[in-house]
């Protein structure tokens, strides 16, 4: 005789699933773990030096902007490529305004020229149903265009260059005091890993700016927004299944407009932090640089999740921070952090019986080590293009678990499924 359901559900093993926020702390202190690690083992100090964190926090800001903004439009089922070019028009926008009337305009117009960019993508994607690929690489070729035109024509003669601006007010940078005098006094007394964690928490810690604080908020605030509310509920069922969503009574247009416009305006404000950024205050051609597609990246890095996004941005911005502050010998040094971190992988798939994809990663972390023995250091050439090569080996080691909306990047017309 079978036993009842009741008793069989109660019998069964609960598999319990890891919140997010613990999950996001365990891969910080991972993070922190690797880096404090690495610099140790290699005596290489400046991976964990306050200088490198802080630049990495400072060019993480606009990678985590272009992000959010690849995250809102295409959770509403619109892929836009063409956040480069909005971030190029908030550059504009951000140094026209902040010249004239101070750092909080630079904030507004960024937002306000990239929120433009956003329109005419949603325009193009969502009335006219133009392919969403074409219609950002149009986006982004007009934005780098008509940013050329404008400063040739406001800037250049003022500044005398018509490939920048004059220099913009930045805003002033604050320390969490007096937490982050201890932290400098703690990393100068060079203890082992003490001062190497104490760089990594000074850096986060102090320096840092009002739009960097804004940047972090806006993460928790997108999660709130676009999961539990219905307006989120509503702009993400577009993204799902619009047919569906319009059944329902979604305006499923209305819907992505907002997104897309709301998209154009984080990657516009990621262009003002770029302007606004200590050492740049102003606006410069090819400023961007591509990071556009590195925030997207991040964003598929973190599987269209805010809170994977974050991590994402983190990570490319410390690798550009790092080839930006430091020679080649110290790019180098994270060859063998990363060899470490490649050799724990393999543990983990060997003792999950995934013999195939444990072997690899022994060879690829055997490889990794031997690269960083039989070399001194890596040439100029290319550890310019280090946030560039991480983020391609990041997405290829990421791609199988990633899931991207269902809806995402389909054309989709007013009345369709009746």
């Amino acid at each position: 005789m079978n036993p009842p359901a009741s008793v069989t559900r109660a019998a069964a093993p609960v598999k319990r699933r890891i919140p997010g926020w613990a999950n996001g702390v365990l891969w910080t202190l991972a993070a922190i773990v690797l880096l404090t690690a690495t610099a140790d083992l290699t005596g290489l100090p400046n991976i964990t030096a306050t200088s490198t964190i802080q630049a990495g926090l400072q060019l993480a800001v606009p990678l985590l902007l272009a992000g959010l903004g690849g995250l809102w439009a295409e959770r509403a089922g619109v892929v836009n490529i063409g956040l480069e070019g909005m971030m190029i028009l908030g550059t504009w926008g951000a140094a026209w305004a902040g010249y004239q009337w101070g750092p909080w305009a630079a904030v507004l117009g960024g937002i306000v020229f990239g929120a433009l960019g956003g329109l005419l993508h949603a325009l193009a994607t969502v009335t006219f149903g133009v392919n969403h690929i074409v219609s950002g690489v149009a986006i982004n070729l007009l934005g780098a265009g008509v940013a050329k035109y404008l400063s040739t024509l406001l800037f250049a003669p003022v500044s005398h260059n018509p490939r920048q601006s004059p220099k913009v007010p930045s805003f002033d940078t604050y320390s969490a005091q007096p937490v982050a005098d201890w932290l400098a006094d703690l990393e100068k007394q060079q203890r082992y890993v003490v001062s190497d964690i104490a760089g990594i928490f000074h850096g986060l810690l102090s320096g840092v700016s009002p739009l960097t604080m804004i940047t972090i908020l806006l993460v928790p605030i997108s999660f709130v927004v676009l999961w539990h509310t219905r307006f989120g509920l509503r702009l993400r069922s577009c993204g799902e299944n619009p047919v569906a969503a319009e059944s329902l009574g979604v305006n499923v247009y209305l819907q992505k407009y907002i997104a897309v416009v709301i998209s154009g305006g984080f990657a516009g404000l990621g262009g003002a932090a770029l302007v606004l950024a200590p050492g740049q205050n102003g606006y410069l051609e090819n400023q961007t640089n591509g990071r556009g597609y590195i925030g997207l990246a991040a964003m598929i890095f973190g599987n269209w999740r805010p809170g994977g996004l974050l991590g994402g941005a983190a990570l490319f911005g410390y690798a550009d921070g790092l080839q930006t502050l430091t020679d080649g010998k110290t790019v180098l040094g994270l060859f063998y952090g990363v060899s470490l971190l490649v050799w724990v992988i393999a543990l983990v798939q060997l003792i999950r019986r995934k013999w195939i994809v444990g072997l690899v990663s022994i060879v690829v972390g055997g490889a990794l080590y031997l690269l960083y023995l039989s070399i001194d250091s890596l040439p100029q050439e290319l550890t310019t293009y280090l946030p560039h090569i991480v983020t391609i080996v990041v997405l290829a080691m990421s791609s199988q678990r990633l899931r991207m909306p269902a809806a995402d990047g389909l054309i989709y017309r007013r009345g369709q499924g009746s």
